[in-house]
């Protein structure tokens, strides 16, 4: 990055040191809809610093799984537990960006600001944060701009750079670089990637295998609502441990 870049957020506007919520554990998570059991007995537990990446056929499960980690879904059994000693509250330490973002009826900045009044940031100390991470972004010359004006792929930087602002600890992402083109999708993995070595913790799920394959330091392989491995990703893309998750690689698996 240019030394020219604006300092990192942490700079700009020192906060109270927040209590770790990770590690998360799940365990024996059911997910029962429509009569049907979606999720089967899941247990794992995400540990801080490696970027996990949820991966499975159509169907499979991933996205329910990320819902049920972030708390939007509650468990039919099994329950989701924040270990860490900010574990009893860790709402405000997580978030999720989802394939469609879901952006407010404001402007770029505005989007942002509204988060940060959420999280407690006092309005004095928005505007630098703001500037930070719409700078980051590549979103800037937006700031004025009606958010659902932007393109996909701005959009998609914005529900990142809404969620950068606020430092989560933890940031789901479903599907963040779907149906974008290859540009746009290199400018959201550098955020991802940025956001990764400044400590925020990655869980993502993708279709694309290339880019699990650039990206992923572990792989949670769901399959039919169960978890078949979890494994570090060189070892899941060059050996994996099933014959449903070799078959998914060869793209043989029925999705």
């Amino acid at each position: 990055m240019s030394i020219a870049m604006p300092a990192p957020v942490a700079d700009l506007a020192p906060r109270t040191k927040r209590a770790d919520i990770l590690p998360l554990s799940v365990e024996n998570v059911c997910f029962d809809a429509g009569g049907q059991r979606l999720i089967r007995d899941i247990s794992f537990t995400l540990e801080a610093g490696p970027r996990t990446f949820i991966l499975g056929p159509n169907g499979a499960g991933k996205s329910l799984l990320q819902r049920l980690c972030h708390g939007l879904l509650t468990p039919s059994a099994g329950r989701v537990r924040w270990q860490g000693p900010g574990g009893h509250a860790p709402g405000r330490e997580q978030a999720m960006v989802f394939q469609r973002p879901v952006l407010l009826r404001r402007t770029v900045a505005q989007n942002i600001d509204y988060a940060l009044k959420l999280h407690g940031v006092a309005r004095a100390d928005r505007a630098p944060i703001i500037d930070d991470v719409l700078s980051r972004t590549g979103l800037a010359r937006f700031a004025k701009s009606p958010a659902r004006h932007l393109s996909g792929g701005e959009q998609q930087k914005l529900a990142l750079a809404r969620a950068w602002a606020t430092k989560p600890q933890v940031l789901f992402l479903d599907e963040p670089t779907a149906s974008l083109d290859p540009a746009a999708m290199h400018a959201i993995e550098s955020i991802i990637d940025t956001m990764h070595n400044e400590g925020t913790q990655i869980v993502m799920t993708t279709h694309d295998l290339n880019q699990a394959r650039r990206i992923a330091d572990v792989v949670l392989f769901l399959y039919k609502g169960r978890l078949l491995e979890k494994t570090p990703a060189d070892a899941f893309f060059n050996s994996p441990e099933s014959g449903e998750a070799a078959a998914f690689l060869k793209g043989e698996l029925r999705w």
